[in-house]
């Protein structure tokens, strides 16, 4: 036996003829007349797509283009075919609408409406044209029409409480229902002349006036695992700061990540101080690196992320992240779930604020070490749209180092992102407190047939001072959103549960930091 998919001819009508008769026995349907497929197979060929069977054409799916508005979701099967003339084929149209899909009855059993389905998604994914749209027979419904109105139908075939031929079928495609049609196709007694008004959105389309190539979801992201140690001054920070940038934009990447705590070397200055004070000391650092930072981001034509340090502000103390955009602007995070040993040693307190980012390559989220640990507040940042999310993190011990890694890794399966961790690595005998550090940076993924296996992209050697560079692309969680093997975002039962913000995000985006500390 050999099945092909095919766009159909004319010379295909006589098969087209005893199918289409086949079909149609015991629903009263016409079969269609030569001339109006020779009409369709001249405005919109590509649109006529047929399965054939050992040289027999056995299943036929035909569709034209319009321009949705012009019709909206009240209209009916004549209308939007121009009574039968076509007329309405747009080709510039935005919604491809699927007029007629029938399989042989003695072929039914061999799945070739689902071939049929697939070839039009994959007609419209090419075409660029925002969604599938048909209206759907119900033919079940007239069994049931006495005690139950079309949308209580519709909901019970929805829970699989009832079966449709047709509306099962199509909700198993992953169409949904927009609204219920009446007299949309006059005659047809099966389904008391009402029908569904079915959609299958394209995840892929893109408006004419934001048209980009698919290459551009593909994001590079460099992750610095920070070596530390001692420096002689704030400049030769900066240099070796500076390298890593250097590299990473040689690359092209579009993202760069520092750890937490990364500039606590220049803390050892300062080491013959109690350590809450020496701490607020480093925090008068803070403006000066996010300036270079800046400058950084913006000489290098790349996004800075994180990079964490202490930040007093009102006479409190944070631990602050930055995103430094390379256009200039720049953002800050202050993380939100405070150690005992932070509080211990340094008296340090949370921030407020959970909100994502808008940056050129798409949402991000950022979370600091700890913050990971805490699944609600990703959740919170997911619900926003994040797609990646950055970790600097700085841990001492291995066990430390796994509570970050494990819970990141749970983090971008439960809510179907990136998640990028950076960490410090090495000793510093000289500076209380930040004596030893463990870290193995990566970049997780989701997990299903599109991402590696274990949910590890990518992975540092432990414990040596490393940079990696990796490409993740958007496209597939947009895949995953909507046809993932399990849907963890879209399946969480909010009816019974809910994560919910408490405060409102009030900050804006910063301008770029100026020698006198102004914006």
């Amino acid at each position: 036996m050999k099945i092909i998919n095919r766009e159909l001819v004319e010379e295909d009508y006589a098969d087209l003829k005893e199918a289409m008769i086949e079909a149609y026995q015991g629903i009263g349907g016409e079969y269609w007349r030569k001339s109006k497929i020779d009409l369709l197979l001249g405005k919109f060929p590509e649109g006529q797509i047929c399965v054939e069977v050992d040289g027999k054409v056995v299943a036929v799916a035909l569709s034209i283009i319009i321009t949705y508005e012009k019709f909206g979701d009240e209209h009916t099967y004549a209308e939007v075919t121009g009574n039968y003339t076509f007329k309405t084929h747009d080709p510039k149209g935005d919604v491809l609408y699927g007029i007629e899909v029938f399989v042989h009855p003695e072929y039914r059993d061999m799945r070739l409406g689902r071939r049929l389905y697939d070839a039009r998604k994959e007609l419209c994914e090419r075409l660029n044209l925002r969604s599938i749209v048909a209206g759907g027979r119900i033919p079940n419904y007239n069994t049931y029409a006495k005690e139950l109105t079309p949308k209580q139908y519709i909901d019970k075939v929805k829970r699989r409480e009832l079966y449709d031929p047709t509306l099962t079928f199509q909700l198993a495609n992953d169409f949904h229902v927009r609204k219920v049609l009446s007299s949309y196709l006059p005659g047809d007694t099966e389904s008391k002349d009402y029908a569904t008004l079915l959609e299958w959105n394209n995840i892929y389309f893109q408006p004419a006036n934001k048209r980009t190539n698919p290459s551009d979801s593909i994001i590079r992201i460099g992750v610095v695992q920070w070596q530390m140690r001692l420096f002689k001054d704030v400049n030769a920070f900066f240099e070796q700061v500076e390298f890593f940038v250097d590299a990473v934009s040689s690359y092209k990447a579009d993202f760069i990540q520092f750890p937490e705590f990364f500039n606590m070397p220049l803390l050892a200055q300062f080491n013959d101080m109690p350590e809450p004070q020496a701490v607020r000391k480093l925090a008068d650092y803070t403006d000066v690196v996010r300036k270079k930072m800046q400058e950084f981001a913006i000489s290098y034509n790349v996004n800075i992320v994180g990079g964490s340090m202490p930040l007093v502000e009102d006479g409190k103390l944070y631990n602050a992240a930055y995103l430094y955009r390379r256009d200039g602007t720049s953002e800050e995070f202050r993380k939100i779930h405070i150690t005992p040993n932070e509080v211990r040693h340094y008296g340090m307190v949370g921030g407020d604020e959970v909100r994502v980012f808008d940056t050129d390559c798409g949402k991000i989220g950022i979370v600091i070490c700890y913050d990971i640990e805490f699944p609600e507040l990703s959740r919170l940042l997911a619900r926003q749209g994040m797609e990646i999310l950055f970790v600097p993190f700085l841990t001492d011990t291995q066990n430390g180092y796994m509570r970050v890694r494990n819970c990141a890794m749970a983090r971008a399966i439960e809510n179907e992102c990136y998640v990028a961790i950076s960490g410090c690595v090495g000793n510093l005998p000289r500076v209380e407190n930040m004596d030893i550090h463990y870290a193995q940076s990566a970049v997780f993924t989701p997990s299903d047939f599109q991402f590696p296996t274990n949910t590890i992209k990518a992975e540092a050697t432990a414990n040596t001072e490393i940079m990696l560079i990796v490409d993740v692309d958007l496209l597939q969680l947009k895949e995953l959103h909507e046809h993932g093997s399990v849907q963890i975002m879209k399946d969480r039962r909010t009816d019974l549960y809910d994560v919910v913000m408490r405060k409102k995000s009030k900050s804006k985006p910063k301008g770029v930091l100026l020698s006198d500390g102004t914006m």
